[in-house]
């Protein structure tokens, strides 16, 4: 048999088993295969100039692997054509860097699908459609034909300007109502059963110890500047096969920052969430920037995409075979009612198997086990739905140790806010006038036209490192009355400027946001179980009724100048060597002078590391963790909430149950 004649046959296979599946496109698919093979031999293109078409139906069967077995997963990876009910899908084609197959384009491709569509596929629901649809003209042929043969024979070049997306492999689409095409590149899909063998998780697959992180300067945190990593911009947002979403929007109603915003949907273990990436810079090319950043930190934390499966054990078992493994419990649990009530969740059963994956402890420097609910925060099986996670903990970085850093800087951040928060604590404002930054001043003078006072507060616990939580406050008191926002930083002035960017995010939607759900938001105000989501908490706080709660931070005990709050941590804690290892150090140190581990699990997904970026998720187990929803706060439970402002010096004793502050926190 020739080469022709087996892609001649293996193109008729693949169109009887299309036309087996009609409808829906089923008819099309076999049209489309035998037309394009007829101008192959027309043109004379039948031998090595262009190779042999296989058309296979997109849009009809799940290719994530969660519905309906798809009746062309055995073709679909060496397919380079792929028809869907408005559009025909040319390639993978090019490509110097790596390889894309067929399989990996329509992976991508249903994540952008929108939610109804993608429920339908991966539900299990059987699709229906129209007896003869898509209807491909024979211009509309010949428009894929022209398409594939200059693509598929090598005649045209990708129309990308980034080398990092010009390198990558390229899916040009047909649109079958304009005849309109586009070319956007394609990044491999890490979690493609053709393209990907999963291997045992291992102790060996745990994050390796530390290397050495030279500093630019001693106070310096960041290795590299956001702009200086080759992003592959189009190949992370586009219509067709983003890896991130569809696009990004910029807000120009937003008057304080330049913002920069992208979504999409992410099946989690409660069914698909938005998940919104965004960028807060005072330009739309910097904000574009951070927001593919955190697109990609938001992608590799949600979900492990390194080609590895899960250990498989109960807790009893690791325990018994002298395993290390975090004890899910001492992370922290819910209340035994949530359980009884939610159910979505169920209690912790440490004679239940449930997946875990392998880290590091910086402290014990030892591989340990880590629940996988823990380390990545939308994955999730039955057995160990225990608990909701989200995405406090994960950072990025240009190394291992500035992703470690920022990770454990972001915990620090919200354990201080929490223990201010539940345990009243008496508060200290920073004098914003004490600060040499113009930048500083220029938010102040920004939130002022808008109607709002800044604060900034000292927050700083028992773990030394500078905590500045900062509030704007709404001076006429109107819908949008108060706005939170915190951070964690070795340099106290780059830590007020932080918290204080943060903040201004908030408050020109805020006032909109409040006045759109008041009579919901007052419901929750007078029943806080009714506080469910994310937004719920920040939005709460944006009604005057609510600012009561708040006492502490509209009362500051004293107003000093900042270098007086922290002149203790700038005269003799703060680390000024040019290693950014002892930076972490030091923070782990201060993490076990007070009886914990820090845990690090590598969340870095190949599309970072292409990149040169590093992210990574810290767990660690007993501080107090950042919950959303009223009935799954597990600070509220955990014994820091008691000890933590004793052991930073804010109170002679462990806090009492009745002095705890019973409102949700108003953290974004």
């Amino acid at each position: 048999m020739t080469a022709a004649t087996a892609a001649t046959t293996t193109g008729a296979a693949a169109a009887a088993a299309a036309d087996a599946a009609a409808p829906p496109l089923g008819q099309a698919t076999a049209l489309l295969q035998e037309a394009l093979e007829a101008r192959r031999t027309v043109h004379g293109d039948g031998r090595a100039a262009v190779p042999a078409p296989l058309v296979v139906p997109l849009g009809a069967a799940d290719v994530l692997g969660t519905g309906v077995p798809d009746p062309h997963a055995a073709t679909r990876p060496r397919a380079n054509v792929q028809l869907t009910a408005r559009a025909v899908l040319v390639g993978p084609w090019g490509g110097t860097r790596e390889a894309a197959c067929g399989q990996c384009l329509a992976m991508r491709w249903q994540r952008l699908r929108s939610r109804s569509e993608r429920e339908a596929l991966e539900r299990g629901r059987p699709s229906h459609g129209a007896a003869a649809w898509p209807l491909l003209t024979p211009y509309a042929v010949d428009a894929v034909w022209a398409v594939y043969r200059a693509a598929l024979g090598g005649r045209i070049s990708p129309p990308a300007e980034a080398p990092a997306d010009r390198a990558l492999p390229q899916v040009t689409r047909v649109d079958l109502g304009t005849l309109a095409t586009v070319t956007f590149p394609l990044l491999p899909e890490p979690l493609c059963p053709s393209c990907v063998t999963a291997v045992p998780e291992t102790a060996d697959t745990a994050p390796a110890r530390l290397r050495a992180a030279p500093k630019p300067d001693p106070g310096r945190y960041r290795l590299r500047p956001a702009s200086s990593y080759d992003l592959p911009e189009q190949a992370l947002a586009n219509p067709v096969c983003g890896a991130l979403g569809a696009r990004t929007w910029i807000n120009p109603a937003s008057t304080t920052t330049a913002p920069v915003a992208g979504t999409n949907f992410v099946r989690g273990y409660a069914g698909l969430n938005d998940v919104t990436w965004s960028g807060q810079a005072n330009s739309y090319a910097a904000s574009r920037t951070l927001a593919r950043l955190e697109g990609l930190e938001r992608y590799a934390g949600t979900h492990r995409r390194r080609g590895t499966a899960p250990v498989t054990a109960s807790y009893d078992d690791l325990v018994a075979a002298g395993t290390p493994a975090v004890d899910p419990a001492v992370r922290g649990l819910y209340a035994p009612q949530t359980y009884a009530r939610d159910p979505l969740v169920s209690p912790f059963d440490p004679a239940r198997e449930i997946p875990w994956v392998w880290g590091r402890s910086l402290r014990d420097d030892r591989p340990v086990l880590v629940p996988a609910r823990l380390a990545h925060y939308s994955a999730g099986t039955d057995a160990d739905n225990f608990v909701f996670e989200c995405s406090n903990g994960c950072a990025t970085g240009g190394s291992a140790a500035e992703a470690v850093l920022f990770a454990l800087l972001e915990i620090i951040e919200r354990d201080a806010f929490l223990l201010a928060w539940y345990g009243r604590a008496p508060l200290t404002a920073i004098d914003l006038r004490s600060c040499r930054r113009a930048s500083i001043r220029a938010m102040a003078d920004r939130a002022e036209l808008h109607g709002y006072d800044v604060l900034a507060h000292d927050t700083t616990m028992d773990l030394a490192v500078p905590v500045v939580t900062a509030l704007a406050v709404r001076r006429d008191g109107g819908p949008g009355t108060l706005s939170f926002a915190a951070a964690a930083g070795f340099d106290p002035e780059e830590t007020v400027e932080s918290a204080l960017s943060e903040v201004l995010t908030y408050i020109p939607h805020l006032p909109h946001q409040v006045a759109a759900r008041r009579g919901e938001l007052l419901g929750m105000a007078r029943d806080y179980s009714k506080v469910l989501h994310l937004k719920d908490h920040a939005q709460l706080f944006g009604l005057p009724e609510m600012a009561s709660h708040a006492r502490e931070f509209l009362e500051p005990v004293d107003v000093l100048p900042l270098d007086a709050v922290f002149r203790d941590w700038t005269g003799s804690l703060r680390p000024r060597t040019g290693d950014l290892r002892d930076d972490v150090n030091f923070l782990v140190g201060r993490i076990a002078e007070a009886g914990l581990d820090a845990v690090v699990v590598d969340q870095t997904t190949p599309e970072q590391r292409r990149s040169g970026l590093h992210t990574v998720a810290m767990v660690v187990p007993g501080i107090l963790p950042l919950d959303f929803g009223w009935s799954r706060q597990r600070a509220l439970l955990m014994p820091r909430l008691r000890s933590g402002l004793r052991d930073a010096g804010r109170r002679p004793d462990l806090l009492p149950g009745p002095e705890i502050r019973a409102v949700p926190h108003p953290f974004p």
